[in-house]
């Protein structure tokens, strides 16, 4: 019996889901490291990536943070934070998760405020509103398509490298990879291709769902403007 075989044999076993530790209680692992994740990424770049875009300084700022935590490796991160205060667990998993998240949401809140249009926020200017009216009224609204953007990319990335949480107890989908490779190549090879799909088919359906969710969330009249954000995301984030 080949690999393939293996793992549609061992996903069509109930007990491969319901046992505890097997795919449903590992799902909901993977889904609160991730939400966490991003939670805390969006509380620490979207303030700042806002706020700096509203200033109009710091843009090489945005860029150099941006591509130093793309270039740290995620791993180095989940094997360097569990020797310190954080420990073993979920806690260092989110912190190293919640800084690969960073780049996309710092990224596109900045190019969000930026591309705002200069006439409705020098109107809004003119009509007496303060700087933080100015963000919270005008370019924050029109800052939605890339703040959705970010959002829906670094949640995408941050499902998919889950799973490296199993290196360090953090549970996870992983997990049931990290098992497969524990069993002789003959025997876990199903598991571990298996555990692989899981945590792809996961992260597919997080983009077809925050896909559905950004065209919801963005005014109408700015739906034009998504495709745009989509395509300068990955422009935003590397400086190109």
């Amino acid at each position: 019996m080949n690999a393939i075989e293996q793992a549609v044999r061992w996903l069509n076993d109930p007990l491969n889901w319901t046992n505890p530790g097997g795919v449903l209680d590992r799902l909901g692992e993977h889904l609160v490291l991730s939400a966490a994740a991003v939670a805390l990424g969006c509380l620490v770049a979207w303030p700042i990536g806002l706020w700096l875009g509203h200033s109009g300084r710091g843009g090489g700022l945005v860029v150099l943070v941006s591509n130093v935590t793309l270039a740290v490796p995620t791993l180095a991160l989940l094997t360097i934070l569990p020797l310190t205060f954080l420990g073993f667990g979920r806690p260092s998993v989110i912190v190293a998760l919640a800084v690969f998240a960073v780049p996309p949401l710092l990224a596109n809140a900045y190019t969000g405020v930026r591309q705002a249009d200069p006439e409705a926020r020098d109107a809004a200017r003119g009509m007496g509103l303060s700087g933080w009216q100015v963000l919270r009224r005008v370019e924050l609204p029109l800052a939605v398509p890339y703040l959705a953007a970010g959002f829906r990319t670094a949640a995408v990335q941050v499902v998919a490298t889950a799973a490296l949480a199993s290196f360090v107890n953090g549970g996870g989908l992983g997990q049931i990879i990290r098992a497969g490779f524990g069993l002789d190549i003959a025997a876990g090879g199903g598991q571990i291709l298996a555990g692989g799909l899981l945590v792809a088919g996961l992260a597919v359906l997080v983009e077809i769902v925050l896909a559905v969710v950004e065209r919801i969330v963005t005014p109408r009249p700015l739906r034009a403007a998504r495709r745009g954000a989509n395509r300068r995301a990955a422009d935003a984030v590397t400086g190109g």
